[in-house]
């Protein structure tokens, strides 16, 4: 018996004009995938199928600027382009307001939709127009926050993995420490608070190290009450990631935050990627990755192979 023919993943890049579209289809092609932006709505059958682009990773940006664009007919036509060997995923980029008012500014680039109205009027309309496809999404990143290297570190977690073959179909998991101060990870589906542990942080020896540092590591789980933190945080993962992964869920992220984001929850994020990966089936073979915001040079870290490096671009492309 044949082999099956393996899966073409081809990747539909929306969402609201200076969300990033520009710079995610940059960063796939550099992920290996095929990458175009902005064809013409009824032409993407022809594109899939035509001979040039029989890739198994095919990344297409539409939004309003596309020719014939309509939110009902991108949907329908997702619809029909999902089979047995085109795997259809929707990628929706947003950002609020006025992050986008100030990249349009930056730019100096006008706005898709025509008219003499003002911009965050054109905004109101095109969120409006975007609507249903931003709630069929099957992943939205909010590029607010997001600077250019972290945007790159986002999509490579998530594409990378089709790419450098370290996971399957499975539910691709990111553990990422923060700093409460720096403001709350977007992207987080749940967050947990490791403030109450003792701090590092006021231990001269331990200041400047960080939650990877064994020293460190031994200090914050000799607080009493880290083991049940700890295995509590585990014990929910459990019950919750396998329901993720049997809903078609093919990304999460687990965000641990502490002050600094140095020490207590690069700790956890350390301990519970270990638990994680020595857990067999909990996740469908996907990707366990890492994330530690606050610290410099925080890569991601694969399950299997070598860390993703990001790029020195200091802002979104519109």
């Amino acid at each position: 018996m044949s082999a099956p023919a393996p899966e073409r993943h081809l990747l539909l890049v929306t969402g609201q004009s200076g969300a990033g579209k520009s710079s995610v289809l940059r960063i796939l092609e550099d992920l290996g995938y095929a990458a175009m932006d902005n064809p013409p709505l009824d032409l993407v059958p022809d594109i899939v199928a035509a001979e040039r682009y029989a890739t198994d990773r095919l990344a297409l940006g539409i939004d309003i600027r596309s020719l014939g664009f309509d939110a009902a007919r991108l949907l329908e036509l997702r619809r029909r382009l999902d089979s047995q060997q085109l795997a259809v995923e929707l990628l929706f980029l947003a950002a609020e307001d006025e992050m986008l008012l100030r990249r349009f500014t930056a730019t100096r680039r006008r706005h898709p939709l025509a008219g003499e109205s003002a911009v965050p009027d054109k905004l109101a309309a095109e969120a409006v127009l975007l609507a249903p496809v931003r709630a069929a999404a099957d992943t939205v990143i909010d590029t607010t926050d997001l600077r250019a290297p972290e945007l790159r570190r986002a999509i490579e977690a998530r594409y990378g993995a089709r790419t450098h073959g370290i996971g399957g179909e499975g539910l691709a998991v990111t553990l990422m420490s923060f700093a409460f101060p720096s403001g709350l990870p977007r992207e987080a589906d749940m967050v947990f608070d490791a403030r109450f542990l003792r701090n590092p942080f006021y231990e001269a020896s331990l200041a400047a190290r960080d939650g990877r540092d064994a020293a460190v590591a031994a200090y914050v789980a000799a607080d009493p009450d880290y083991l049940r933190f700890r295995d509590s945080i585990a014990g929910m993962l459990s019950m919750v990631l396998p329901r993720f992964v049997g809903e078609g869920k093919k990304y999460a992220t687990i965000a641990i935050g502490c002050s600094g984001g140095r020490h207590r929850s690069v700790t956890l994020v350390e301990a519970l990627a270990a638990w994680l990966r020595d857990t067999p089936g909990l996740v469908a073979d996907g990707p366990v990755l890492v994330r530690h915001r606050e610290l410099d040079a925080a890569p991601l870290v694969p399950r299997r192979g070598e860390p993703m490096s990001g790029t020195r671009d200091t802002h979104l492309g519109v």
